[in-house]
């Protein structure tokens, strides 16, 4: 019956009640609408058609202002319903409708502009998974304060699950049973330390996400069966590169090194080698390792803690490319001519020796600075090399569309009790440049390779933005004073790249920059081939990072199978076609927890830092208006909100054409890009908010008020 009713709906476009459709199918008996209005009820379940407040009918899809998606909700208050084939919903805080983090939710368009904005009609759906909390005590019992304030619900905790806790613990509750709207039975399962204790609090964020921190006992035991050092019947049909000069390059502190580059010259070719740690030698399929890195999908670098996708023994072991030790490899080897192309490659496993492990500072120092740095005498004239071609790299990227946002990132500088003493930029030089443009080389090599050979394979895909988003944002442009002569009519990366250039000398260049981010699509991975937007590629995978992601790791399971063991039986291609649709979903996922995860510790650790500078005044751009206020953004690139109730002198009213606080008398402006000079007037870690007041703000046309 379902079937038929879906059927019988595929052309109407307004909602019909259940005795229309019964009509509609030419049904006419008593049982016959039974079997109808039960169909429909479970039709709705399904979230296939829509039951209107007057009981009546229509199907989804053919209702372009309705769209189903997982709710997720900023700390700033508002929403955004996650739509898969188009653009996130935005989602004011007062149209919630009681909807709260992660419920998949019913959502109607109510405005199109800059957003596209719309309310909740109805919860779907309520996913919860386990929660983090602390223990406090409320009317003289004790019981769980949410850390995700987002969670609106109501808890009752088991007694005998508190048994072992103390006020001020932090620890992981998981809910039993829904007790009624909103409100759950739960128990304690497990303490993860006190508030205070350091680590405590990332540990908190990390479980929030459904990040595991530890590894099974399964995995644990199958740890002892992999040795510390490479034997020698793993070196068998491997090419031996230890005779080469090759290196690795990586940050001072990094201890999971997967990736190793080399150069020689060959007439006029650049020869690169990017040198892959092979971890599949060691995680392989079907095993607890393997299972336990594909739950987690990735590595979690949040602050100065690393939760490994793998445990330490091999990350920072037996799979990490250490200087002066024989490591197992994956080899990707290309000769590159004078304008950037690959003209030839090779594919191949092999083992290594590094003979260095340098840091992006010294490197940085000797290719920037000019400066010889002790240790690193015998490596500058091949360093020098290799800038060149990554220049020569980058240049041909550009010549292709790739778009550089150049967003600065932020890093936390921490003590030895973990607080945070610092937020700095972290510098981007050449050193790291050079080694994005190596690693997208042998990305893109591998990518081309195996989609010409048209066998399954995972790509990390970039979609086509969409057209409305992209004129929001030039219309938003617009309303600051400037007149565009990029003409976006035709959406491709040589357009944003010319766009983004156009803006490049703009005061508010940060901002704008990481607003028209904010405006295409997520890159994510796919079984399907759709090419990266962002980079300009027409095939793009992850292939160097097996260490820290999945995906990477499912890549050389796949060019071992594909290109060593030559398997390209019917029956591993259709078990991989079946396979990897699953692989790359899940990977996204995981990915997605871990950027909200690494996101939420940089929050925390922002607001930690500006604890201990209440009072302070700094200078700041507004990079956020909303109906409660803007957000300033300090050059280090602390947050805080001004609140439209500490603005003084007037009534503020909001106006989202143009993203704009405007006083009601005084005709006083507070719009995206402003300078403001702001007082610190409260910070707190355990909300990760900052706020600020306004003391100063200076406006474009240097009138200041």
């Amino acid at each position: 019956m379902k079937e038929k009713i879906l059927l019988v709906l595929e052309n109407i476009h307004e909602a019909k009640e259940a005795i229309e459709i019964n009509d509609l199918l030419q049904l006419q008996t008593p049982e016959e609408y039974r079997e109808v209005m039960d169909a429909l009820e479970e039709l709705v379940d399904d979230f296939l058609i829509y039951k209107t407040k007057k009981d009546k009918y229509i199907l989804i899809k053919n209702c372009p202002s309705l769209k189903i998606g997982r709710l997720t909700v900023n700390k700033k208050g508002y929403g955004f319903v996650l739509l898969e084939k188009e653009d996130d919903l935005y989602i004011a805080s007062d149209h919630l409708n009681g909807a709260i983090q992660d419920d998949i939710v019913l959502a109607e368009i109510i405005r199109n502009g800059i957003k596209k904005e719309g309310h909740i009609l109805k919860i779907l759906k309520r996913e919860i998974h386990d929660m983090v909390g602390e223990i406090i005590v409320k009317d003289n019992q004790m019981t769980i304060d949410l850390d995700d304030d987002k969670k609106d619900i109501e808890l009752v905790i088991k007694k005998e699950s508190l048994k072992n806790c103390v006020i001020g613990h932090k620890v992981v509750i998981r809910l039993e049973k829904e007790l009624g709207k909103k409100k759950y039975l739960a128990s304690v399962v497990r303490i993860l330390g006190h508030k205070d204790d350091p680590g405590v609090d990332i540990l908190s964020i990390a479980y929030k996400y459904n990040i595991e921190t530890e590894f099974s006992e399964e995995v644990e035991r199958e740890l002892t069966g992999i040795p510390s050092e490479v034997i020698e019947a793993d070196l068998k049909n491997r090419r031996d590169l230890t005779n080469k000069q090759i290196f690795t390059i990586d940050g001072s502190h990094t201890k999971d090194i997967d990736d190793a580059i080399s150069l020689e010259m060959e007439d006029d070719l650049y020869v690169l080698g990017v040198h892959i740690a092979d971890v599949s030698n060691y995680v392989k399929e079907n095993t607890a390792l393997g299972d336990a890195a594909y739950e987690r999908g990735t590595s979690c670098y949040l602050a100065d803690t690393v939760i490994p996708m793998i445990p330490h023994q091999l990350s920072n072991g037996i799979c990490s490319l250490n200087e002066g030790v024989v490591r197992l490899t994956m080899t990707c080897e290309m000769k590159i001519n004078q304008r950037g192309k690959v003209v030839s490659y090779d594919i191949f496993p092999s083992y290594i020796k590094s003979r260095k492990k340098m840091t992006y500072e010294a490197v940085n120092d000797i290719l920037m600075r000019n400066k010889s740095i002790d240790g690193y005498e015998e490596f500058e004239f091949t360093l020098k090399k290799m800038n060149e071609l990554a220049h020569i790299l980058r240049k041909e990227k550009i010549s292709r569309g790739y778009i550089d946002f150049d967003l600065d990132e932020a890093e936390v500088v921490q003590d030895e009790e973990g607080r945070a003493i610092d937020i700095v930029k972290r510098d981007r030089e050449d050193g790291e440049v050079l080694i994005e443009d190596f690693m997208i080389a042998a990305n893109e090599t591998v990518a081309n390779h195996i989609y010409n050979m048209d066998l399954p394979f995972i790509y990390r895909v970039h979609g086509t933005p969409n057209s409305e988003k992209i004129d929001d944002f030039v219309n938003l442009v617009k309303l600051l004073g400037y007149e565009l002569q990029t003409k976006v009519n035709d959406l491709t990366p040589i357009s944003m790249q010319k766009l983004l250039e156009e803006l490049s000398d703009k005061e508010e260049f940060s901002i704008l920059s990481s607003m028209l981010l904010r405006s295409m699509k997520k890159a994510e991975y796919s079984k399907d081939n759709i090419g990266h937007f962002g980079l300009g590629s027409k095939a793009y995978t992850h292939f160097t990072s097996p260490i820290r992601r999945f995906p990477d790791l499912t890549v050389h399971r796949l060019l071992k199978k594909y290109l060593i063991e030559n398997d390209l039986s019917m029956s591993t291609i259709r078990y991989y076609d079946s396979a990897l649709v699953e692989i790359a979903e899940h990977s996204s996922e995981k990915e997605v927890g871990s950027v909200n995860a690494e996101r939420d510790v940089l929050d925390m650790k922002m607001a930690e830092y500006m604890e201990g500078h209440i009072g302070e005044i700094y200078k700041g751009m507004i990079s956020t208006v909303t109906n409660f206020g803007f957000f300033v953004e300090l050059p280090n690139l602390v947050e805080g909100l001004v609140h439209v109730n500490t603005l003084k002198g007037d009534f503020y009213n909001y106006v989202p054409e143009q993203l704009a606080l405007i006083g009601n008398n005084t005709k006083i402006q507070y719009r995206i890009g402003d300078l403001v000079d702001v007082k610190v007037i409260s910070a707190s870690k355990a909300t990760a908010m900052i706020d600020f007041e306004i003391v100063k703000s200076e406006k474009k046309d240097g009138n200041q008020e």
